[in-house]
């Protein structure tokens, strides 16, 4: 009996394999489906971003370049406090000091470099790069719980696949008996109605295989849908091999986690130079009336170099506030990190317990395959000889297809625990 049920898997598999079927491994679809998941095409989007941020940090310490201008009607002027008109002296009287003009003009341009920034310029660029880090490693974790969603599709098929060829193996032994109790009519020792029976049963097992292939079909459009490939009858799942798996957490949160905290130990440094005092070479030329000669009451040009030093003291109003925000940012990361291993942790545990009893029921299952057949056996002979009815016979065929489907539906959901577990933990994942 053992070799005719593996006869009927090795040619079910030969079936599919010959007619070209495409092979899909789980590790496949997690791949395919990041790369056809419409979010991926953020990574570009978060890269132009990045180059333009940075660029632009890059800019912000080129030497700076201002056009300004004024015109101004000033209430009074510069005068002198003597006057030489009626002085005794001889020759004096003759002199006659300029007036200014309460009418100026100036217009002029300006080229400053600051010097401080040649130490400071890099923290903004790293800034930008770590934003940019952050973003990309968001949807790094989109994509990654993508994972959830496949293992529910892959293992749901790799179960339906498995209980269609179980159905296969009910309607062969039904089919046996159909055969035996075929015979015993012939010779009058049995019923047609014991033959009906079976015939009934064997149509009730034809419409199961229908049900399963109709739910394989709803599943494999939704995953086809996530790979982008089309997926049909003939298309085989590759069973991964059960692993054990470590309880070390390696998810892509975390990476998240430790992004965002440099992130804040960047913007405490910017915080930190935005206060400092800023020494900076500064060049000025233009005309004006007047200009640096202010008893010149005419248009004249000019030009000023040197060393400016400004200190914009009211930044230090909020400076300690600023830096406590960021204190109390980072301290809000460590909780929300403490929170999620909390958590991940929590479900290891229970998935750690749901494949050790998965792994206990599965020797239960065996043990109790094996009584069942003997049973099916035993009673297929007891039909034979006319002891046994159809009805005991297909209660045993019965209670034996039971006993296998739940052998296959637990070693599917142990299957299916240990990679929600691989998954859980972030094992053999780039972070």
């Amino acid at each position: 009996m053992i070799k005719i049920r593996n006869t009927i898997i090795f040619l079910w598999l030969f079936i599919a394999i010959g007619m070209n079927a495409q092979t899909l491994k789980i590790d496949d679809c997690y791949r395919l489906a990041k790369e056809n998941f419409p979010l991926v095409k953020q990574y570009e989007l978060i890269e132009k971003t990045k180059d333009f941020s940075v660029e632009n940090a890059q800019k912000a310490y080129l030497p700076q370049f201002g056009i300004y201008g004024q015109a101004t009607r000033q209430s009074d002027v510069t005068k002198f406090p003597f006057d030489f008109s009626n002085s005794p002296i001889q020759g004096l009287s003759n002199i006659k000091l300029p007036t200014l003009s309460k009418d100026q003009y100036k217009i002029y341009g300006e080229v400053s470099y600051s010097l401080t920034g040649l130490a400071t310029s890099k923290n903004p660029i790293d800034l930008a790069k770590a934003n940019a880090e952050i973003e990309t490693q968001k949807v790094k974790i989109e994509l990654y719980r993508l994972r959830e969603r496949i293992n529910s599709l892959f293992f749901g098929i790799l179960l339906i696949d498995a209980q269609i060829v179980q159905v296969e193996l009910v309607k062969n032994d039904i089919q046996n008996g159909i055969a035996r109790t075929e015979v015993a009519v012939s010779n009058g020792v049995a019923l047609k109605s014991s033959a009906d029976n079976l015939k009934a049963e064997l149509l009730k097992t034809k419409q199961r295989t229908t049900e399963l292939r109709a739910a394989r079909k709803g599943y494999a459009d939704m995953l086809s849908l996530f790979i982008g490939q089309k997926i049909d009858d003939n298309t085989l799942f590759e069973k991964p091999l059960q692993s054990v798996i470590p309880d070390e957490i390696n998810r892509p949160e975390l990476r998240l986690f430790d992004l965002q905290n440099h992130a804040f130990s960047l913007h405490y440094k910017e915080i930190v130079n935005r206060n400092l005092p800023k020494l900076s070479l500064f060049f000025q030329g233009g005309a004006g009336k007047p200009a640096l000669n202010i008893l010149s009451d005419n248009f004249d040009l000019f030009y000023i170099a040197g060393l400016r030093l400004s200190w914009n003291l009211s930044g230090l109003w909020t400076y300690k506030n600023e830096r406590k925000q960021v204190a109390v940012n980072q301290a809000g990361i460590k909780v929300q990190q403490e929170t999620f291993l909390f958590n991940t942790n929590l479900a290891l545990s229970q998935q750690n317990t749901e494949i050790s009893k998965m792994q206990e029921l599965i020797t239960d299952d065996s043990n109790i395959i094996l009584l069942r057949e003997s049973v099916k056996n035993a009673t297929q002979t007891q039909l034979d000889n006319g002891a046994a009815t159809t009805n005991d016979y297909l209660t045993a065929v019965n209670a034996e297809d039971q006993a296998r489907q739940n052998r296959i539906l637990h070693e599917i959901q142990l299957l299916m625990a240990q990679y929600n577990k691989k998954t859980t933990s972030g094992q053999n994942d780039e972070r």
